[in-house]
């Protein structure tokens, strides 16, 4: 009998992509080392110029097998794309958690939701000269309710060769960080939305955790990746603090931590023990 671990194929996704110079150049030499095999490009950025998409395409020459999506952004501090938009805060998107309150008691208008997820599948779609691989949402806006209505109705008029991502656990528990429960909960009814709308998804996610504890994050992936099924997703936000990224987001330091991480001989080794390709092919 072997004692060989089965191979399994999974996304180590790199959010944000655009959201500083700094980020995307951790992003891009990441992609280089094969360390990553998928990125979610946010077209609302402020780090998303030409040259900013040159070094993403140059990359991925070096790693063809990595995929590139859209990261959709509902919430602030980005503007939209399309004008008028409701609801706004001060001329941004709303924060999170009133995009949520809001979002659950059914007020948002779906028509305008989704005519601005089209208009950043375009503004991808002419940054790459390509529509994107998958889609995803900025801090998983697309599970919220009405939200998802309007993402994937987008998604499949305007790009539906993509797949979806779905931010629940392949075994979702009864128990565990309220984040993660509210995620698979969200999920549920995105996923059944998504099979019936004929759009792919992830079978498995993985990566959600409380920045603000600092934690190890060699000891996250761990977990991560125990129970995660083939072809899951793990999310993570590897970068170099930079100015803008201070400005725009609290996720700062961590993201450098999560960056020496996957550089390390101890991620591949990682890797090898769950029977995950190493570059990912």
């Amino acid at each position: 009998m072997s004692d060989a671990v089965p191979v399994r194929r999974i996304w180590l996704c790199a959010d944000d992509y655009g959201i500083s110079p700094g980020v995307n150049r951790a992003i891009c030499e990441l992609i280089k080392l094969r360390r990553l095999n998928a990125t979610s490009v946010m077209v609302t950025g402020p780090a998303i110029g030409q040259d900013d998409i040159a070094a993403l395409k140059a990359a991925a020459v070096d790693n063809p097998h990595c995929a590139v999506g859209l990261h959709a952004v509902l919430t602030a501090p980005f503007h939209p794309l399309t004008m008028p938009f409701k609801p706004l805060d001060g001329g941004l998107f709303l924060p999170l958690t009133k995009l949520l309150r809001v979002s659950a008691l059914q007020r948002l208008d779906t028509e305008i939701i989704g005519a601005e997820f089209a208009a950043q599948i375009a503004a991808f779609t002419a940054l790459l000269g390509r529509a994107p691989d998958y889609v995803d949402g900025h801090q998983h806006v697309q599970v919220f309710p009405q939200v998802r209505d309007a993402f994937l109705d987008a998604v499949k008029s305007h790009a539906p060769q993509a797949w979806v991502r779905q931010c629940g656990r392949a075994r979702p528990l009864r128990l565990g960080p309220p984040k993660a429960l509210l995620l698979d909960t969200l999920s549920l009814q995105f996923r059944r939305k998504a099979a019936r709308s004929g759009l792919a998804f992830n079978p498995g996610f993985a990566g959600a955790y409380d920045f603000t504890r600092q934690p190890d994050f060699g000891t996250l992936m761990r977990s991560f990746l125990d129970g995660l099924p083939d072809g899951g997703l793990v999310m993570c936000h590897p970068g170099f603090v930079d100015d803008v990224l201070v400005q725009l987001d609290p996720l700062t330091d961590q993201r450098e931590r999560e960056y020496a991480y996957l550089t390390s001989a101890a991620f591949p080794a990682l890797l090898r023990r769950f029977g995950i390709p190493v570059v990912f092919a």
